[in-house]
């Protein structure tokens, strides 16, 4: 089963940003989204015609990176060739790296846009090589051969190819047992993985879709109204966790809304 298979996976993420056109330049040039829409206060972004960030302007609001909110959005590509093809673009343009991770299920470059939300760009490995521990899928942060991956690119960067999409986005959290409660509770998720102060959440067999940690927000309170980042999570499930969840619109215990949407 692909990500794209699971009963609920992730449609789009929407951020609010200072400077609309830097920010937005950016996930089109580097990350390699389109521009499908936008006026001069919203851009929506996207690969292949499907809608992946909503980029809001709000100039007043403020940047408070240790709050509850986004760890990163995470861009999933079809394949390592494609993910190759993009380590090899960021490195032609200079584009400087936050980390590079083996996490066994998958393989995963870090960076931050211009306002400092965080983005990871990443391939799955195949399915059948994932290892579980009971119920859990085994992950782990690994040393990641950049060397090799780019020499498996076999074309030059064109932008983010057809079949992207955003195959997790990781959250920071105030206390990971609250996360685990409203995110395996409320929302019907599975505990697929925990480690080193994190959970990690899916559906349909998924390493994970959604993520909580505390690295930089431990003890976390209810977010502030007027600030950047993360505004929501719009949530694709199929008819019958639409009809299971009962409801729409979720806030998570630190403020951060998560939109639930029909599959299209």
């Amino acid at each position: 089963m692909a990500t794209s298979d699971a009963p609920i996976q992730i449609g789009q993420v929407a951020l609010v940003v200072n400077d609309l056109d830097r920010v937005g330049d950016y996930y089109q040039s580097v990350i390699g989204l389109d521009r499908l829409s936008g006026s001069g206060e919203e851009r929506v972004l996207g690969a292949g015609g499907q809608p992946l960030v909503v980029l809001r302007r709000d100039r007043a609001a403020r940047h408070r990176p240790r709050e509850a909110g986004l760890f990163h959005t995470a861009f999933l590509l079809p394949d390592r060739k494609a993910l190759g093809r993009w380590l090899r673009h960021v490195a032609d343009r200079q584009i400087g790296l936050d980390g590079a991770s083996d996490h066994l299920v998958s393989e995963a470059l870090y960076l931050r846009d211009p306002e400092g939300n965080g983005i990871e760009v990443y391939a799955d490995r195949p399915r059948s090589s994932w290892q579980t521990d009971g119920r859990e899928v085994r992950m782990d942060t690994l040393a990641l051969d950049l060397n090799e991956l780019a020499g498996g690119a076999d074309a030059p960067w064109r932008g983010a190819p057809e079949g992207s999409v955003i195959g997790h986005v990781h959250l920071q959290v105030g206390n990971v047992a609250e996360a685990e409660a409203f995110y395996m509770n409320r929302l019907g998720m599975d505990r697929s993985a925990h480690l080193f102060g994190a959970s990690f959440f899916a559906t349909g067999g998924y390493h994970h879709h959604l993520a909580g940690n505390i690295w930089n927000s431990r003890g976390a309170g209810l977010r502030s109204a007027d600030a950047t980042g993360l505004a929501e999570v719009v949530l694709a499930a199929d008819a019958p966790s639409l009809a299971a969840l009962g409801a729409r619109d979720f806030t998570d215990p630190w403020g951060t809304r998560i939109r639930v949407a029909a599959k299209g």
